[in-house]
Parts: C-alpha cells; sequence; structure tokens
C-alpha cells in the first residue's frame, strides 16, 4: 500500500532537492535558469551530465539515464528501497512516518536481519572472551592487537560447532528462517532438511555499514586448513560490491584522504597505529560503487595493496577504477614488508608514515613500473621505455599534467622534449580516434535502442518507441490534450512493454484528473526505470509539444499494430484461421 498522498506531499515542501544533492555532489550552477550541474554520483564520467532542475525539484544524467525526484535520488544514492528512503528524508525533514497506509514489510524484514547481525556479533565476542576459548583470543593478541582494538571493531569467534550460533539466537527469540535469510546459518537436505553455522571455528569480523549496522561477518580459520576464508553472502541488507570496511570510523577521520589497504587485518593494524582513514574492499577487487562511496568523503585515495604480484595488479586496477571515479590517486610503494600490517610491526608507525609521505601519484607509479621493464642505460632501453611512456602520457586528460612528465623524462633520458612532445602528439591523435570511434559507437547504439536496458523492445520496435515516447512526452506536458485523445488511444496500442506501462499509469491519472507527478509512478516502476520517466516528462526536446504531432504518431501506430496483424494472420495455419474466426463469432 502507498504512503499517503497528504504525507508526501508535506515531505516533498520540507525537501529541497538541492540541498539534497549538493550533500553528495558538487555541484556547480549554470548561467541560464536554476538548473545545476555536476560529475554523476551513479557512473564514471569526466565530463560532468549529471543535471538538477529547482523548478520540477528533479534530477537527469545523460550519461547514464538515472533520473527522479528526492526520493528516487536517496534511493540510488543510499542503496535503500522506498519506504527506507522515504523514512530518511522524513528524519531528514523533522517529520515523523504515519503510523499506517503503507507496506513496511521488505523494511520490517531488513531490520529483523540487522538485529539478528547485531545480536550474533555480541555472541561471538562473548565467545572470544570466554576462558574457554583462550586460545581464539591469544590469536589476536599475538598479531599484537589490544584488548581495546579487539574491542572497538567488535572482532570475535565462532565455536567449533554445527549448532551452537543456532541454539543462541533461538533462545533470544530469531527464527531459523530469519538466521538463514541474513547468511547466519546453512541449509542441508542431505538425509532431509537441517540447518547449521555457517561460522565455525573461526575467527569473526564483523562489518559494519556507514550507518552503524552490522550488516555481514568476515571468518578466518585460525590455522591454514581450507576454505580459509568464510564471508556473508549477499543478503537484503549486504551487498559486497557496495561496502567498504571500515568506513563507518573512516568518514569521520581528520585526515582528507583514504588508505586503502587489501584485508582487514591491515586495516585494524593502521587503525590501531593511529591512521584511522585505512579502508578495505570487500570481496576480491575494488567495485566502482565502492570508489563511488569513497567520493562521496574524499577526493584522495592512497593504495597501500600488498607488496607481491598480485597486490601489484589488483594496484592498476584500482587505480583505474579511482581516477575514473573523480578521485585523485597516489600509489604507496611498501619497502620493509609485505603489507602494512607488516612493516608496523617491524618498524613502526614512524617507518609507514613516511612511507606514506612519500607515496607516488598515478602517473608517476606508471613511469616507475614501465621503466623498470628497460634498461635505460642503453640506447633500446631508452628507446622502447620512450615510445611506451609517450603511449600512457597519451591517455592522460591534461596537457599541464602531459608537458610536466614530457620534461621529466627528458631529463632522466637526455633526449630532447621536443623529440619526446612528437611522440605523444602522435599517440594522442590515435587515443583521440579511439574515443571518439567509441562515443560514436555507443551514441549510435542508444539511438538504436541496442544499449536500451529500461527498454529492451525498443530495438525491435525502433519507430514504434520513438512514438510512444512523443506520445507520453506531449501528454506529460499537456494534459489538456487527453481529452481530444483518449477514445483514440489506449495501451494496447503501444509496441514495448514499458512504454505500455508507463501510458497505463499516465492515462489513469488524466482519467481521475489528478496531478501528472513523477512521483505518482514510483509504486509501479524502480528506481532505474523513474529515471526515464523523468526524462520523459521533463528534458525530452524531441517533441514539437502540438496536438497534431501527437495524432499522427497514433495514427502511425495504429497502421503499424494493423500491419503486424495482417502479417500474423498470414502465417496462421488453416485451422488457427478458421478457429480465430469463429470464436470472433461467438
Amino acid at each position: 500500500m502507498a504512503i499517503n498522498d497528504a504525507f508526501l506531499s508535506d515531505l516533498k515542501a520540507r525537501t529541497d532537492i538541492m540541498d539534497l544533492v549538493s550533500s553528495y555532489v558538487s555541484l556547480d550552477s549554470r548561467r541560464q535558469g536554476r538548473t545545476h550541474k555536476g560529475l554523476c554520483p551513479f557512473h564514471n564520467e569526466k565530463t560532468p551530465s549529471f543535471m538538477v532542475y529547482e523548478d520540477t525539484q528533479s534530477f537527469y544524467c545523460f550519461g547514464c539515464g538515472a533520473g527522479g525526484d528526492a526520493i528516487t535520488f536517496t534511493m540510488k544514492i543510499e542503496n535503500l528501497d522506498y519506504i527506507e528512503a522515504v523514512k530518511l528524508l522524513a528524519e531528514r525533514a523533522g517529520l515523523s512516518m504515519p503510523e499506517t497506509g503503507y507496506d513496511d514489510s521488505l523494511t520490517q524484514k531488513k531490520n529483523r536481519i540487522l538485529a539478528a547481525n547485531r545480536e550474533a556479533a555480541r555472541f561471538f565476542y562473548s565467545c572470544l572472551v570466554d576462558e574457554k576459548n583462550s586460545h581464539a583470543l591469544n590469536y589476536f593478541l599475538n598479531r599484537g592487537l589490544t584488548p581495546q582494538t579487539i574491542k572497538k571493531f567488535g572482532l570475535g569467534y565462532a565455536p567449533d560447532s554445527w549448532d551452537s550460533l543456532i541454539k543462541h539466537m533461538r533462545a533470544k527469540g530469531f527464527s531459523v528462517q530469519e538466521l538463514y535469510e541474513a547468511d547466519l546459518v546453512k541449509k542441508s537436505t542431505k538425509n532431509g532438511e537441517r540447518f547449521y553455522d555457517n561460522f565455525r571455528n573461526r575467527m569473526i569480523t564483523p562489518i559494519i555499514d556507514i550507518r552503524g549496522n552490522v550488516i555481514g561477518f568476515g571468518g578466518r580459520v585460525l590455522d591454514d586448513s581450507k576454505p580459509k576464508y568464510v564471508n556473508t553472502a549477499d543478503t537484503l541488507v549486504y551487498k559486497k560490491s557496495h561496502e567498504v570496511f571500515a568506513m563507518n570510523y573512516a568518514k569521520n577521520a581528520k585526515e582528507d584522504f583514504f588508505i586503502v589497504a587489501e584485508g582487514y587485518m591491515d586495516v585494524i593494524a593502521l587503525h590501531q597505529a593511529g591512521f584511522t582513514n585505512a579502508v578495505a574492499c570487500l570481496g576480491t577487487a575494488l567495485t566502482t560503487e565502492q570508489a563511488r562511496l569513497m567520493k562521496r568523503y574524499t577526493d584522495e585515495v592512497v593504495l597501500a595493496y600488498d607488496s607481491d604480484e598480485a597486490g601489484q595488479k589488483a594496484t592498476k586496477r584500482a587505480m583505474q577504477i579511482f581516477a575514473s571515479s573523480g578521485l585523485k590517486v597516489r600509489v604507496l610503494q611498501l619497502k620493509g614488508g609485505k603489507d602494512p600490517d607488516e612493516i608496523i610491526k617491524k618498524h613502526g608507525r614512524e617507518r609507514f608514515q613516511s612511507l606514506l609521505d612519500g607515496a607516488e601519484n598515478d602517473t608517476e607509479f606508471n613511469l616507475i613500473k614501465i621503466g623498470e621493464k628497460y634498461d635505460l642505460s642503453t640506447s633500446d632501453g631508452k628507446s622502447g621505455f620512450l615510445k611506451e611512456a609517450s603511449q600512457f602520457l597519451a591517455t592522460l586528460s591534461s596537457p599541464v599534467e602531459r608537458e610536466t612528465y614530457c620534461l621529466k623524462l627528458a631529463s632522466m633520458t637526455e633526449v630532447s622534449a621536443d623529440a619526446i612532445r612528437q611522440e605523444i602528439k602522435r599517440n594522442l591523435s590515435t587515443v583521440r580516434k579511439r574515443e571518439k570511434k567509441e562515443l560514436y559507437s555507443h551514441a549510435k547504439n542508444l539511438s538504436s535502442g541496442a544499449e536500451d536496458k529500461i527498454n529492451p523492445e525498443k530495438r525491435k520496435f525502433r519507430k514504434e518507441a520513438m512514438a510512444e515516447e512523443i506520445i507520453i512526452t506531449t501528454l506529460f506536458r499537456n494534459p489538456d490534450f487527453y481529452r481530444r485523445v483518449k477514445d483514440e488511444l489506449t495501451p494496447e496500442l503501444f509496441f514495448t512493454s514499458f512504454n505500455r506501462r508507463v501510458l497505463t499509469v499516465l492515462l489513469s491519472l488524466l482519467e481521475n484528473g489528478r496531478e501528472l507527478d513523477v512521483s505518482s509512478f514510483r509504486d509501479n516502476f524502480s528506481a532505474d526505470e523513474m529515471g526515464r520517466i523523468t526524462f520523459l516528462s521533463d528534458i525530452c526536446n524531441e517533441v514539437s509539444d502540438t496536438l497534431e504531432e501527437c495524432l499522427e504518431c497514433i495514427e502511425m501506430l495504429k497502421k503499424a499494430k494493423n500491419k503486424k496483424s495482417s502479417a500474423e494472420i498470414s502465417d496462421m495455419s488453416d485451422e488457427d484461421f478458421a478457429n480465430m474466426f469463429k470464436n470472433m463469432h461467438t
């Protein structure tokens, strides 16, 4: 059941989308109108294509198609469902949620999972400090962690038992099904259905989100047995590709950058040493969603991945993702240990601080790695190095940065800067041609519907879909046209199911004389689909806004439908055709 309109109207009146979006995105005012732009928080881009419209209290990104109102923005940026987003905005606006009138079941289910995780974390911690599990506590103490650090991060121990957590949690009022949905227990179907603890005889690290909720756990064995790690799978409250370990602490650190390490223990050791801006990604590799989360709190990251081959490969990949997300990247060269934890143990906090101070930016790091491939004492080595280095510098977007490193290369290799500039220029031309080709290909695919994930049928019915969109946009902007077209226009006339769904709601609103507000569509469409509706209602400029054009599009769809029906009839067997004719007259 939807939240009542009166409450939503009050919430909208008290929520200014400019203030809301500005708390997440840096926006610049355009010279004309009340439109503001910035880099989209939902996809990687270097040129701003994300627009916020004060007049309509909406947003839209011309790069990825995200769009909607304040509620849609909150859902996407905070990874919340509809009710949770409304609650968050209501709290922000100082409003109390209505006691009844909406379906809160999904939120309640999520809250039960969070409550189960919180109680499980208490259980694991109590097991860790229990005298009979001294071997588990000694594991952390022997790794140099203090009792204060253990308590701060809520570290724990899962007993070597198949059902100790199940017994504890059932005594606390949680059902086995709730534990299963939280991935605290697993299900076996051998010899009948039975449940067992997911984490057994493992050191436990709770995963806490930026709001302080325990959303999952990481479990590590105490020895070398396999599997080494068991982690919470994705649940209603946890998606590992979206979360960052220790972000709940790091976002409040006094430093204006994050240290990004590989594992939990590296981060915990860094925090204990005073580097409270350290974080780690969950899962095997950095994701764009994690990079965007960090971008909300900082403009710079320092990569402190392991010095082994796998760590260096991860460093190169992470550099690209962070750079694409608009983050300044520096790379810490780990010397004196394979990871931050080992360096701090062997050499102390001061040594790590000196390495941190000397961390190279991503360009310097890449040039150093290229240089390691060649013997710069030989002519062939210099030539090979400069060719590859010039290819890399051609990918930089800043002419100033290209010139700066051109001069550095000239000084380092004793080759004239002009010669290096020519090599960079030649590669720059190749890079621009490739980017232009990729952009053209992307634009072509979008216009044809080949990459349209919201309305995939547009690829098959391109002309019909365009006519459908013109009709929808025209009616949004000219609701008075409805009485002139209502007898000619039905949802069944549309070829694509997405546009048909939009028209169905639109016609219902028009028939009942309701305001054509984008938020009226939210009960029937996802947050991603709301972006397309926002575009069609407010932003699309490919219409003349005339009744004549609307009627022409309706007529075109009628003819296309008749043509399609004739083709289908011609393909029928004699028996099918006879049955159809018989049914028409019964």
